[in-house]
Formats: C-alpha cells, structure tokens, sequence
C-alpha cells in the first residue's frame, strides 16, 4: 500500500491512502488521523489501511477522491527520529581523493551516520527556503525506510523486520558551512536544513523483487532544471543495507516508532550513471580536471527526485521542489 498526508489537519497532517497509480486518494481517519498514530500501532493498523487500499486500486471506490500533489504534506510532517547514513562508499571515497585523503579502513566495516533534523520536513512539492545562495546549496537524492518500534541492541536479521515503509528524501545540504561545522568536531547544525520527503511512503511488497536483502534494486533519477542529472543504481554498491544501518542505529538506544533510517546519496563506481548530489559531480571535476565546474544551485534552480519501477510507473511521485530566498 501506499500512504500519504494532507496538509489539512494541522501540524502532523491527515493520514491518506494512495492508490497505486498515484492518482486518487481515500482518507483514513476510520483507523487512524496520522500516519505517526498509525505506525504507533502498526500491528493492528497495517491491516485495516490494507484493506482500504484495495479497496482503492479496485474497480469500484465510492470514496476515491482525486490526488493533488501541491496539497500534500510530508508523510511525516515531523517525526521523532531521522537518522542519515552514508552507505553508497563509492560517495565518501570520491570526496576524500578530491582533498588526497584516503578513506579510513573502518569506514568499510563500521557505517557513517549522523543525527538529522526531524522536527519538521519540507512538503514534496514546497519550496526550500535558504538565506543565502553563498551557503553552496546542494541536493542529495536518497533512499529513506521507516521503522516499528525497534529494541536496543537488535541484530541484523531481526531488524530487517522492522522495516514497515520505504521511500525518498531530498536531504538538503548547505556544502559551504559543512567545513568550519566539521572542523569543530561536533557534527552538523547549520549545514543540514529541512529535508523533503517523497509524495508518498510504502511498504515494501509495493516493490516486489526490487526490494530484496533490505536494500532497493532499482535506480534513482534526478533531474536540476529540467535536465537529467544522474541515475545511479540503489541496489549497486550499497556497503551497509537498511537492516545494517537500523542495527547500528540501535546500538545503544531503541528506536521510536516512525523513525526514519536514511541511505546517504545514491553513488556508483559507475561513473556514466551520474552522480544524486552537486558535491559529487564538483569532486569527480576535481579529480579529472583539477577544479570543480558545476556550480551549487541558485535561487530559483528547481530539482526532480523520482525512482521508476519496471515499467517506467512512478513508485513514490516526485519529489519536486524550487530554491527560494527565506521570507519569500
């Protein structure tokens, strides 16, 4: 199935369920007013959205009402817990050999994470307001997955089942205050504004045999203004699949219901499948030809996040989104 939230129903949303062609919609509010208050209880709601949601993708569905992208919100407008990994290593090693860094031995065994901003996402389809065109405003086209309530200490395997739903973000990055906030040895703040979430998030039958081994086999598109820009494979060079990174998650704490566990941007080894962040195609410029070209985005410069099943049909709608001046 396939879920979503309304902008309407105050700051947490109204739960929907989304048909699989992504063009019709049926409220929810009979199991459960937001998808937080649903994944809280997923044992017992999963079932009843199930069932609504073939409902919605039969024939006849008196409550089917057309979907409008521009009306909804993030699927979690907030959430308690988003956690960003860096699993795609084709990524960190490409950045480190532009700075003639090698990358540690450990980062092969022991995944990079940090602690992301949750209280708020940007809607699909809202603007992302930045102060500043000098911050070097980039995008990252990720793969995020969403979590039941997880124990301490959970092992590999049994948290591979804790995996309930499955979608993208646009984790939006500032490059140029990421040096001066790294250099303090305390992570980032300034450098890690609001993300946006897909349109919609869904479990993971939705994906039938790309979703194997906890990690998604299919590629994932971007587009800045309008023009193709990479479309790396997401089930290629993935260090540490999502069962992987939940577990390093939950090494020493459980994880909330609704936590949402981040990939890092999609990278290849493959370099003709283009890069899903400006920072990585600024490093490849770096390496081939001693400085980078491609500048960060502008205001004004929109990009598209989209990942496509096997027969070109779009699984969690686009992500699409435009640089806007804060206060604008």
């Amino acid at each position: 199935m396939k879920l979503a939230s309304l902008k309407s129903g105050g700051r947490d949303g109204t739960l929907i369920v989304v048909n699989r062609a992504l063009t019709h919609f049926a409220t929810a509010g009979d199991v459960a007013a937001t998808l937080q208050e649903a994944i809280d209880d997923w044992s017992n709601t999963a079932p009843l959205l199930n069932t609504l949601s073939e409902a919605l993708n039969g024939e006849n569905c008196a409550d089917a009402r057309l979907l409008d992208f521009t009306a909804l919100a993030s699927p979690f407008p907030r959430a308690y817990e988003f956690v960003d990994g860096s699993a795609y290593l084709p990524h960190v090693e490409r950045v480190r050999r532009a700075r003639g860094a090698e990358v540690p031995a450990s980062f092969y065994e022991d995944p990079l994470m940090y602690q992301a901003t949750s209280a708020g996402f940007l809607g699909p389809r809202d603007p992302v307001p930045v102060t500043s065109e000098d911050y070097g405003i980039d995008f990252e086209a990720e793969v995020v997955v969403v979590t039941d309530d997880v124990p301490m200490a959970v092992d590999v395997k049994q948290a591979a089942s804790h995996i309930q739903l499955i979608g993208l973000v646009n984790d939006v990055s500032l490059r140029n205050l990421i040096p001066a906030e790294l250099a303090k040895g305390f992570g980032f703040v300034h450098s890690k504004p609001r993300s946006a979430l897909s349109p919609v998030l869904v479990t993971p039958d939705e994906l039938g045999t790309a979703w194997r081994d906890s990690v998604v086999h299919l590629p994932l598109r971007s587009w800045l203004n309008q023009e193709r820009f990479g479309q790396p494979e997401a089930g290629v060079d993935m260090q540490f699949n999502f069962a992987q990174l939940i577990a390093h998650a939950a090494h020493t704490r459980p994880l909330a219901a609704g936590a949402i566990v981040g990939s890092g941007t999609i990278a290849n080894e493959d370099e003709s499948l283009g890069a899903s962040c400006l920072a990585e195609r600024r490093m490849l410029e770096i390496i081939s030809g001693g400085k980078p070209i491609t500048p960060f985005m502008s205001f004004g410069d929109t990009i598209r996040i989209e990942m496509l099943d096997e027969n070109g049909a779009s699984i969690f709608g686009a992500i699409e989104q435009v640089i806007q001046p804060y206060g604008n």
